[in-house]
């Protein structure tokens, strides 16, 4: 009995001694195995076995990209002004032997290496030029991570400035710069307003004067249209009544004409029309002389009467 439980014993131990050395190795996940002190290999997704004694995990590495914020590192620019600029790098483990034998302490190093490039690249640009030029230095800082982690088998994806703190009076003076600029600003706006306004009104009269220029001038046209139409009226009204007057003179004509007058009638009438032309302002006549002998008959019939 005892002899029974001494081999179950054994057999759970051999039992446990062997699921221990069997791993599941995880998606995005990488295990660095060293046999015997020295790398031997290493194990990507699937099931694995490790050899006891002889084999062990060296380093457990996640293949997936990560994020490391970086702690404010003070800095110096060009022009002697003295900053806090924290950066936030985006990595990613390109080659788990690399990244386990190549460096002591990867992020560490990391971080030290992002400090003094950063410093590097700062010393080289003014204040403004700082503020100003955060893609130009994410892209620098960027580039000289990517090929000096290379070694470590570190692939840097994308460095980005996360704070620029400039010193309290450098940010009181930015602030009222900010604030003039703004006022400056306004003050254009408000002006080029004004001006916009006043070309509009200016516009605005012009074309109101054209506008009534071209009415009057219309008008102008049409009340000349109108005299020229009520001429055009009266004219023909003379010249009908001219034509009837001489149509009734034409008419007259012919019928004394058709009458056929004696030469006394025909006197008579020239005596009539002789006394209408005396009625005129004339200062001087001159009387054919067969009027005059007509008027010396009148003259003594007229005695005759009287008598």
């Amino acid at each position: 009995m005892k002899l029974f439980i001494v081999i179950a014993v054994v057999f759970v131990i051999f039992v446990i001694f062997i699921l221990a050395n069997i791993k599941v190795v995880a998606q995005s996940k990488a295990y660095v195995i060293e046999r015997l002190g020295k790398y031997s290999t290493t194990w990507e997704t699937g099931l694995r076995v490790k050899i006891p004694f002889l084999e062990r995990i060296a380093k457990v590495v996640s293949l997936k990209e990560q994020v490391v914020d970086f702690a404010p590192q003070a800095v110096i620019t060009k022009d002697n002004v003295t900053m806090k600029i924290d950066t936030v790098v985006f990595f990613q483990i390109t080659d788990p032997k690399l990244y386990c034998y190549g460096v002591e302490a990867p992020l560490a190093a990391i971080e030290n290496l992002t400090a003094t490039t950063l410093r590097n690249i700062i010393g080289e640009l003014e204040l403004d030029a700082t503020l100003t030029s955060r893609d130009t230095i994410n892209t620098k800082i960027r580039s000289i991570l990517d090929e000096a982690t290379d070694p470590w088998g570190i692939k840097v994806n994308r460095v980005e400035l996360k704070n620029i703190l400039p010193p309290k009076e450098i940010q009181d003076s930015m602030e009222k710069q900010m604030k003039a600029e703004r006022e400056r600003r306004e003050a254009i706006l408000r002006a080029e307003g004004e001006k916009q306004s006043r070309i509009l009104e200016a516009e605005g009269f012009k074309e109101s004067k054209i506008l009534e220029a071209e009415a009057e001038k219309q008008s102008a046209i049409l009340r000349a249209d109108a005299v020229r139409e009520q001429k055009i009226r009266e004219a023909d009204g003379e010249a009908q009544a001219i034509l009837k007057i001489k149509q009734a003179e034409a008419d007259g004509i012919k019928m004394i004409k058709e009458a056929d007058p004696s030469e006394p009638v025909v006197k008579i009438k020239a005596l009539e029309a002789f006394e209408k032309a005396a009625d005129g302002q004339a200062t001087k006549i001159i009387i054919p002389s067969e009027i005059q002998s007509l008027a010396g008959l009148a003259s003594g019939l007229e005695g005759i009467v009287k008598k």
